[in-house]
């Protein structure tokens, strides 16, 4: 087929059409393009070339996990992060190449009580259902201390907290008081009222002392305790307590309650700013609230107050 193609017709000197050829042979066209050689051996992969080679993908991974943000942040987040840095990268893609590199955490299987809740914590607005809660943990100086939080079931940003040796009513007290100072500025008299905002809370003596409720009375704070036996109506403040565990309380070792509540406190701030949750979008807590913000520019005025 090659060597008729290269010949010429003695009656018109040019060469033979390829058609004419196709047809003395009894060829379909698409026959003979699909045998022609094509240059370079190597076969590449189907689809657009990539930005990135492979090897340039993994080493980004790789220098990420030597210094992440967080510990043991599996495949999707750190597909995330990678496209906030602006390497246009698939997610099966990161999945593979963690996957051949034995970069991926192990899963752990999930086992549940059975018990279902139909209710919804999730809320549409900032500032509509907050919650606290105390968990213990250690310092060698100290022993047993107790972490105190304020949550927002909106974006599960921690409002405040609050490090004791001892959890009582006036402990608990305190994430609350600075929580809505730092949001409202000020812990004046009946500060929350009208501003439809409620505090759940789990059926610790604490929160249900007579001088907690009447310090939420006080501020104007509905109480919204949580149902018995269903600990799912307080699951937002239980999965942070959960993540605390993951991060810090797994990791580290505290000599003193000061060295505790500084470094609780830079992971806060980082958990706030940086941390990727799955219901928000892969956002953060403060990225997926200023995001609302931006989009209901009309209720601000009725959700936080100016102090400027």
């Amino acid at each position: 087929m090659r060597a008729m193609a290269t010949q010429r017709s003695v009656s018109t000197g040019k060469p033979y059409p390829m058609r004419q050829i196709l047809s003395v042979a009894e060829l379909s066209s698409s026959a003979w393009y699909d045998k022609r050689p094509r240059k370079g051996s190597q076969r590449s992969k189907p689809g657009p070339r990539p930005y990135l080679s492979d090897d340039e993908v993994l080493s980004e991974i790789k220098a990420y996990l030597r210094s992440p943000d967080f510990n043991s942040e599996g495949y999707i987040k750190i597909h995330a992060r990678l496209r906030r840095k602006g390497l246009r990268v698939g997610k099966n893609r990161v999945y593979k190449l963690m996957q051949e590199a034995n970069l991926l955490n192990e899963t752990i299987r999930k086992t549940g009580s059975g018990r279902i809740h139909d209710g919804s914590i999730i809320t549409e607005r900032p500032n509509t259902l907050w919650a606290t809660d105390g968990k213990e943990f250690w310092t060698e100086q100290e022993g047993k201390c107790h972490f105190i939080g304020v949550i927002d079931h909106f974006d599960d940003q921690i409002m405040s907290f609050h490090l004791c040796k001892k959890f009582d009513r006036y402990a608990a007290m305190e994430p609350l008081r600075e929580a809505i100072k730092n949001e409202f500025g000020s812990v004046d008299k009946g500060v929350c009222n009208g501003l439809g905002i409620a505090l759940r809370s789990d059926h610790g003596s604490q929160f249900y002392s007579r001088e907690y409720q009447k310090e939420l009375r006080y501020l104007g704070i509905d109480y919204s305790p949580a149902f018995v036996r269903s600990p799912e109506c307080n699951g937002i403040i239980e999965r942070f307590h959960r993540t605390l565990n993951e991060q810090i309380f797994h990791q580290k070792r505290f000599k003193s309650l000061e060295q505790a509540e500084r470094e609780i406190g830079i992971f806060i701030k980082a958990y706030n700013e940086k941390w990727l949750l799955h219901r928000l979008g892969l956002r953060s807590p403060i990225e997926y609230r200023e995001d609302y913000m931006k989009q209901n520019v009309n209720e601000l005025e009725y959700i936080f107050v100016d102090y400027g």
